[in-house]
């Protein structure tokens, strides 16, 4: 049995991995995964920062334990995942009176009188599955045989709807083979407004990872547009779900570096690339993106690619470092961000007053604010939410995210060692994110007063 203390390093180790998870690779929080012992597993399974990627992991390749904790864990509610509540709501939901004589002219038969084939099931979603999953939720209510290569192929041949593909998402037992078909679509169609929701769906119900769903997303487009959606009502990402996609964007962005020319011909041929976004940056650096027939790289004809493309990419590539201004006061704000004051409300107040100055940035607090585990949750410094998307300042969040992600890839690459040092290392370490970084990745002792 467990003592006080050991208990509570437990929950502390697990408040950190949550946080160092959000910035690693797949791989990288699998190795991180495994090294941790069981008590530390189960707080961090019930932990409220858990990532949607880490929540995913944890569900495909842990245990029972672990599926029983996350499914009680309050702030995964929200996030419905395989075998856990929330698509529970659709199967209560009663078929329309007038839609079954509708689907019976459609069929030529009553849908009573035996199972849907896939054939026919697909049909049927066709038709029903226009924009939202209500209609076509109510079709998958029906008795029916799906065979997951069929739906493939009829949806290679043809795309499902939008409507359609995420009430699949939503309801029917799909392999990960084909979930991922059915996340592409031929180059030349155009995006319409619900085009986004199954990729969405998709992370959000646990069927892919965000990495997963950038190395399948078809066409590339898609996935630039997805790591930077604009805020509107309806499915969108929500602020932690928003900060993952564009790590994971980034992540395979990686190749082009800083090179301008390599950056503009990506935004050249993503148009009219008909492939995942890594087989487009993958052609990019070869020098091998022209269309293999030749086409222009724009769908409509011309090199122009569309604004909301080209100010996603806009916001994925790196950008220079502008001047420092504030003078005085912003090294003031800065020093601040060293010297706690006497409550952490009256800090939090000092903070986002500097936000809201321009003193500060998210990548500001990143780099000076300690300790380190404090500067890696916004709780500490933009203070306490009653739900992880409902921040009143989104900007601070994402830049200070975007700033830990290339810290943590710059200083640690994809040494799983190096990341579970800094896991160990981070909740009694009293200095600075880089100050831990350094000392972790030169070998030094790693002391926790800076």
């Amino acid at each position: 049995m467990s003592t006080a203390v050991e208990d509570r390093d437990s929950r502390r180790l697990a408040w950190c991995v949550a946080h160092v998870l959000r910035h690693a690779s797949d791989h990288i929080a699998l190795a991180l995964l495994h090294r941790l012992d069981r008590p530390t597993r189960k707080y961090l399974c019930r932990d409220e920062w858990l990532p949607a990627s880490a929540v995913t992991l944890l569900l495909r390749h842990g245990g029972e334990a672990d599926r029983h904790y996350i499914a009680r864990n309050p702030h995964v509610v929200g996030r419905p995942l395989p075998g856990l509540p929330g698509p529970a709501r659709y199967a209560r939901r009663r078929t329309p009176a007038g839609l079954l004589p509708l689907l019976r002219a459609e069929l030529g038969r009553d849908p009573a009188d035996g199972p849907l084939t896939t054939g026919e099931l697909t049909g049927l979603l066709r038709r029903h599955g226009i924009r939202r999953p209500r209609a076509a939720l109510d079709v998958l209510r029906l008795p029916y045989e799906l065979d997951p290569d069929q739906l493939a192929a009829e949806h290679a041949r043809r795309p499902l709807p939008p409507g359609s593909t995420e009430a699949l998402l939503l309801v029917a037992d799909l392999p990960e083979k084909t979930v991922r078909a059915l996340l592409t679509a031929p180059a030349a169609d155009a995006d319409g407004p619900s085009w986004h929701r199954p990729a969405v769906r998709a992370v959000r119900m646990g069927r892919l990872t965000h990495a997963e769903l950038v190395a399948c997303v078809a066409p590339a487009r898609r996935t630039l547009l997805l790591g930077h959606l604009p805020a509107c009502p309806g499915l969108r990402w929500t602020l932690p779900e928003q900060a993952g996609m564009r790590a994971a964007v980034t992540r395979a962005l990686a190749p082009l570096a800083d090179d301008p020319r390599l950056w503009s011909e990506l935004l050249r041929h993503a148009p009219g690339f008909p492939g995942p976004l890594p087989e487009l940056v993958a052609a990019v650096t070869a020098g091998m993106a022209g269309s293999p027939d030749g086409s222009p790289a724009g769908p409509d004809g011309s090199d122009a690619p569309h604004d909301d493309l080209a100010r996603a990419v806009r916001r994925l590539a790196p950008t220079a470092a502008e001047p420092a201004t504030g003078g005085v006061e912003r090294e003031l704000a800065l020093a601040s961000l060293a010297v706690p004051m006497e409550t952490v409300e009256e800090d939090v107040r000092w903070v986002r007053d500097c936000l809201d100055r321009g003193l500060l940035t998210g990548a500001d607090v990143i780099r000076h604010k300690l300790p380190a585990c404090w500067a890696l949750d916004e709780v500490h410094w933009l203070g306490a939410v009653d739900h992880p998307d409902r921040y009143d300042r989104p900007g601070a969040v994402l830049a200070a995210r975007a700033e830990a992600d290339r810290l943590f890839a710059l200083a640690l690459g994809e040494d799983p060692d190096a990341w579970w040092r800094v896991a160990r290392t981070l909740p009694d370490f009293a200095g600075t994110l880089p100050h831990l970084l350094l000392r972790v990745t030169d070998g030094d002792s790693v002391s926790t007063r800076p």
